[in-house]
């Protein structure tokens, strides 16, 4: 018999709130755990599950706020987003695009429907992660990754049964674009009808997957849905997936804890009490730069 990684419970995201008045988003992490460490490095995901936005004269969005410690990953599904900060980076993400934002010491950025998105109106489908720093690189210089659908790394599985399609760490040989601090494999996996894939990640990473589109059957008995969240025990063993619909997509988070003290509060991860006091201090005294850009 197959030795399979057990699954510790099933999830769904709860409300749906608005972030800004462009993101209907559930925020699955650290709800459905109830604990930010439960999947470290992962601290916080948002889903934005495909909802529909009529044309708008203005741009739909949040404004200019702070964020310190930690990185955020944005991950494009359909729709365009696009990006500022008050460090000069820009971007503009669209399908199967990623924009990877190091925070680190600190740093203001607007998030918001891309133009012609907005005017045209349409579908948008994305995940927005947190993802913790270290403590000894939460003081780092910001930075921003650009990551484009074509540089993700590809796995086609065998007898055209789907792909993989890789944004950071490694799978099966083949490795994602993204930068990291700290190990993790993050991914998509498309499966075609009826069709499987075997994931193998160390026991020792803290490990889930998020269904995006149709069902999956995962270990040869837990049927999951759209929008469900698989976290798995922290055991040896395979996970095994199988599509149950004409197309299945989910993505897969699997990473390294980092076993430091965890402090969040607003948009600042750090690692006591007093560096939040001090986040917020830095932040009255225009340490993070013009709130104009």
């Amino acid at each position: 018999m197959k030795s399979y990684r057990t699954i510790e419970k099933v999830f769904r995201g709860p409300e749906i709130h608005m972030v800004g008045d462009g993101f209907r988003v559930s925020q699955y992490l650290p709800a459905g755990t109830n604990d930010m460490k439960r999947l470290s490095p992962f601290l916080l995901l948002d889903y934005h599950a495909p909802h529909y936005y009529e044309p708008a004269s203005t741009v739909r969005g949040v404004g200019a706020h702070p964020h310190r410690g930690f990185e955020t990953v944005t991950i494009a599904y359909e729709g365009k987003v696009q990006h500022h900060d008050n460090k000069g980076n820009r971007g503009i993400i669209g399908p199967g695009d990623v924009q990877w934002m190091t925070a680190a010491s600190g740093i203001m950025h607007k998030e918001y429907h891309e133009t012609e998105f907005s005017k045209k109106g349409g579908i948008l489908h994305m995940i927005q992660l947190w993802v913790n720093l270290p403590k000894d690189k939460k003081g780092t210089e910001p930075k921003y990754q650009a990551l484009l659908k074509e540089e993700m790394g590809k796995f086609e599985l065998e007898n055209n049964q789907g792909e993989i399609s890789i944004i950071a760490g490694e799978v099966n040989g083949v490795k994602g674009p993204a930068s990291t601090f700290t190990k993790m494999n993050i991914y998509n996996v498309d499966l075609k009808n009826n069709g499987k894939v075997l994931l193998n990640e160390s026991s020792s990473f803290n490990t889930g997957i998020l269904v995006l589109k149709g069902q999956v059957k995962v270990n040869e008995d837990k049927v999951c849905k759209e929008g469900d969240f698989v976290l798995f025990d922290n055991v040896e063993g395979s996970i095994l997936a199988e599509s149950m619909s004409e197309e299945t997509l989910f993505i897969v988070l699997s990473g390294e804890p980092i076993d430091e003290p965890i402090v969040s509060y607003g948009p600042f991860v750090m690692n006591t009490e007093e560096e939040i006091y001090k986040a917020y201090e830095d932040l009255r005294n225009g340490k993070f730069g013009t709130e104009i850009f």
